[in-house]
């Protein structure tokens, strides 16, 4: 997949970034001890490693920072789509070398899979087949 200016690689984001990811995309700005009050009971985060993982994703560029009087605002700056699919896409490239069919075929025999699923999965590749015949 090529690259353009307007659609810059998304930055790195480990698996505790995530965490902290998924609760600002859901939820918007919000301050570290939003972040830190949304995480509690899930897990067993100081607030210092809530800080940290802000932090580092500030400097990563994901997420921008706002300063109200004395408390820092920080929202996602890069779209949660975006990071999913350069995810997947890395992935499904270093495990599966980057075949889909592997991974799909894998997951549904580990996987209870209803007809819904079924069903929406056709549908993609009946949109996918359109797309490669135009």
């Amino acid at each position: 997949m090529s690259r353009t200016a307007s659609d810059p690689a998304a930055p790195k984001i480990s698996d505790a970034e995530w965490t902290v990811m998924k609760v600002l995309w859901d939820k918007g700005a919000c301050s570290v001890a939003e972040v830190v009050k949304e995480l509690e009971g899930r897990l067993s985060w100081k607030p210092r490693t809530v800080q940290t993982l802000i932090r580092r994703l500030a400097d990563k560029g994901a997420l921008s920072v706002e300063t109200r009087g004395r408390e820092f605002r920080y929202s996602p700056a890069v779209d949660q789509q975006h990071c999913q699919r350069e995810e997947s896409q890395s992935f499904l490239q270093r495990v599966f070398d980057g075949r889909l069919t592997p991974f799909v075929a894998g997951m549904m025999e580990r996987e209870e899979v209803s007809k819904d699923d079924l069903a929406a999965l056709r549908e993609m590749l009946n949109q996918a087949e359109k797309k490669l015949n135009k």
